[in-house]
């Protein structure tokens, strides 16, 4: 290791590898670290030594002799040996960016791999990367992408697009660079999703049966040359399970016992368990089976679920003038039978099978029936009407009148003739074990209704 104070002559002319060695390093006197590296071959190039944290030696090529002088090699090496000083190594940082992989990259070979081992709709998330967003970003480097690239991206796809078909495409993106961030991929450091809202959604409808529709829905689905359809859409409104759900249901999912249907492959790709109400009882008890097959609904033709029944349920709602109503809108109707009958949200929740109840507050309807009778509740309870505020006096002093103002002879004749002794026997309600006795020496009179006095109320 011959040390030399290099010069730029000895550099391009002196410098040479002797022929029984492979390669010769002659060190800078001048700048402790830098070292001129020559080979057999011929190549020259300027090096630099230096112990990182640890006090590990390390050693970093800095520049080919041929493109780089030796005062530019000197100034490199003494801005390295003072970074390094300070405890950077900047030769670490160039290493960490030939690591961070492409978008394509990081999709090809952690994202989609990770999403197969549990993602049942993985492949819609392959179709929207290979359409909408690879094309566009694919090539650049994870920590090259900035939140302004992500923005035209989902603007251009806006102008094509509903909203709600652009807020799927944006929560893919935020997602694969949380993987990204979870794992510590080389070079991230933050989401570049980070502050782009997501697109006001108004195309969720609000579609759901009255008692009217789902009756006419009904005799045309009786009308339907598919003998099945009647039990697959009655089963859809009696559930409100999901239209794949019913379609696949086996008979072995279904503990009558229990009375539970169990859902092993649906949306959330978690097993679920959803009650069997009496009437599911009634129309399992009717449906026809197939013998020596497991399925509830199988294709008479195939032996399998039903790939589609689009054809025979389109034909059934135009015929019943409902074709605005979707099969997923019967999941909307069983919905707002629960809300409208004063059930939970969190019951509406576990029957739907929904994992967040934000999902479940779009089901929540009310029937307009409803809503005007909360409504007028609330209007009985504002004076703002002069007229019927003194119709109202009227009413309440005709009211006051007592019966002391009433004729004796008329009162006597509106009272009802008491009933016989027979009567009475007949009428006395028969003394139970669970009857509440009353204390001792105490009685409680029937209320003028005739009614059973109310019971005490307990302390």
């Amino acid at each position: 290791m011959p040390k030399v104070t290099l010069t730029q002559l000895f550099v391009e002319q002196s410098a040479d590898c002797p022929p029984d060695k492979a390669r010769i390093d002659f060190y800078d006197k001048k700048v402790v670290g830098l070292s001129l590296k020559v080979l057999a071959s011929g190549h020259k190039a300027f090096y630099i030594r230096f112990r990182d944290e640890r006090g590990k030696l390390i050693e970093r090529k800095m520049g080919s002799a041929a493109s780089m002088k030796l005062a530019e090699a000197r100034k490199a090496a003494s801005e390295v040996l003072a970074q390094v000083a300070v405890g950077d190594d900047p030769f670490e940082k160039r290493r960490t960016l030939k690591q961070v992989p492409t978008l394509a990259e990081f999709v090809e070979t952690a994202y989609m791999p990770h999403i197969k081992g549990y993602k049942r709709s993985w492949s819609t998330d392959e179709t929207l990367l290979r359409n909408h967003i690879l094309p566009k970003l694919g090539k650049l480097y994870l920590d090259e992408i900035k939140r302004q690239h992500l923005i035209e991206v989902f603007s251009e796809h806006r102008l094509t697009h509903k909203p709600a078909s652009t807020n799927r495409v944006i929560i893919l993106t935020r997602y694969i660079f949380n993987c990204a961030l979870k794992w510590e991929v080389e070079g991230m450091s933050r989401n570049p999703t980070a502050g782009i809202n997501l697109y006001p959604e108004n195309n969720k409808r609000e579609r759901y049966l009255n008692d009217d529709e789902a009756l006419r829905l009904f005799e045309a689905l009786e009308a339907s040359p598919n003998p099945l359809l009647p039990f697959i859409i009655a089963m859809l409104l009696l559930t409100g399970a999901r239209k794949r759900e019913v379609l696949d249901a086996k008979w072995q999912d279904i503990d009558l016992e229990k009375r539970l249907w169990r859902i092993e492959f649906n949306k959330t790709g978690q097993t679920r368990h959803a009650p069997v109400s009496d009437g599911l009882l009634s129309l399992l008890a009717k449906l026809p089976r197939l013998a020596g097959n497991d399925y509830l609904f199988p294709n008479p033709k195939t032996g399998k679920p039903f790939v589609s029944i689009f054809h025979s349920w389109d034909t059934a709602r135009r015929n019943a003038g409902l074709k605005d109503v979707r099969i997923h809108d019967l999941r909307h109707s069983f919905a707002s039978y629960l809300i409208n009958q004063g059930h939970s949200l969190y019951e509406v929740q576990n029957l739907l099978g929904h994992t967040q109840v934000k999902t479940t507050q779009r089901y929540a309807h009310l029937s307009n029936k409803s809503l005007l009778n909360a409504a007028d509740s609330a209007a009985a309870s504002v004076p703002w009407d002069r007229e019927a505020r003194e119709g109202n006096k009227v009413q309440t002093t005709e009211k006051e009148v007592t019966a002391e103002e009433v004729p004796a002879k008329a009162r006597t004749k509106a009272l009802p003739e008491p009933p016989s002794s027979t009567t009475r026997r007949v009428l006395r309600p028969a003394a139970s074990s669970t009857t509440k006795k009353e204390a001792p020496g105490k009685t409680v009179s029937p209320p003028r209704s005739g009614e059973p006095p109310d019971r005490e109320p307990s302390t």
